[in-house]
């Protein structure tokens, strides 16, 4: 495959939605993951910062990997992702004190995300522009659709409502452990199972699958 391939490009779009997503399959941005996910609101805002940082540095990184001298390329790509989280922070604080408030310091603690520095080192730093951009906005869209799953299930559980709306009334009895960090570990732990047990069924279907033909 080439780098101008279509099918390539397709490939590293979807695979972090899916086959690598960073929170279900890699287990990665624990911290932000089970902090913030206590609301939907809360959860797409983080996926949304999250991702406008992931974008932008893999652009800038993957834009400047031949310039960028290997002994000084993590504080390179350090410096890249802190400036498009101060940007984040800025635009976020202005457009939603409120919600900005509730993110507190997990704004800026994007800067040592695993995921994105990991993407930097991994992949934008060693591909294209093109590539470096679809594989960002791939696990970002997996990383943000991971928080929404766990953000609207704790929420509705929790609070029985979502997005701030009642879903079941007032004589709905929430769950309030939901909303707090052991829901958190909870709803994660039941998620990851149900990801194992498919990724299970599906290997063994293929197993299956190669023996009849083998047959």
């Amino acid at each position: 495959m080439t780098d101008q391939d279509p099918g390539r490009a397709y490939a590293e779009f979807v695979k972090g939605i899916w086959k690598e997503n960073p929170v279900f399959v890699q287990v990665l941005g624990m911290c932000p993951t089970l902090a913030v996910t206590n609301s939907a609101i809360n959860a797409i805002a983080m996926g949304a910062a999250t991702a406008f940082v992931l974008v932008g540095s893999s652009f800038l990184i993957s834009m400047l990997r031949t310039l960028i001298p290997k002994q000084v390329r993590i504080s390179t790509y350090i410096i890249v992702i802190a400036t498009f989280v101060t940007v984040a922070d800025f635009v976020l604080q202005a457009l939603s004190p409120a919600v900005h408030k509730e993110l507190g310091a997990f704004i800026s603690l994007i800067v040592v995300n695993c995921i994105i520095l990991g993407r930097q080192e991994a992949f934008a730093a060693k591909n294209p522009v093109r590539l470096a951009v679809l594989d960002a906005l791939g696990m970002a869209a997996g990383f943000a659709i991971a928080l929404l799953c766990l953000g609207a299930t704790r929420e509705i559980l929790g609070s029985g409502a979502l997005f701030g709306m009642s879903l079941f009334g007032p004589h709905f009895e929430p769950w309030v452990i939901m909303i707090l960090p052991p829901g958190g570990f909870l709803m994660l732990g039941l998620i990851l199972l149900v990801f194992a047990n498919v990724r299970a069924a599906r290997a063994r279907r293929a197993q299956a699958m190669s023996a009849e033909e083998v047959a």
